[in-house]
């Protein structure tokens, strides 16, 4: 038994979808602050724990009034002896 698609039907199933859509976006458009507050609370929070652990590892390892390079300076590469020959040239006016 074939059954036909109806037109009240189709326009039926139209209007759920555009229904969805747009409560979905009005809903969004309501929770999107309270969410991204929080998000923004939870991030703050882990950054504070992050920097009070890295403060008290760099108070409990040091003396007050030392002095401490934490990161050593790259050292300079010279010409790469591999690529090529240098070849000098002079402008020519």
């Amino acid at each position: 038994m074939v059954q036909m698609a109806s037109i009240p039907g189709f326009l039926r199933t139209i209007l759920i979808i555009l229904l969805i859509y747009y409560g979905a976006k009005i809903i969004s458009r309501l929770l999107a602050p309270y969410f991204l507050k929080y998000l923004s609370k939870k991030a703050e929070k882990r950054f504070g724990q992050q920097f009070e652990n890295h403060q008290t590892h760099n108070q409990s390892q040091h003396k007050e009034g030392e002095t401490v390079i934490d990161k050593m300076p790259a050292e300079e590469k010279g010409p790469n002896k591999e690529i090529g020959e240098y070849v000098d040239y002079e402008e020519i006016d």
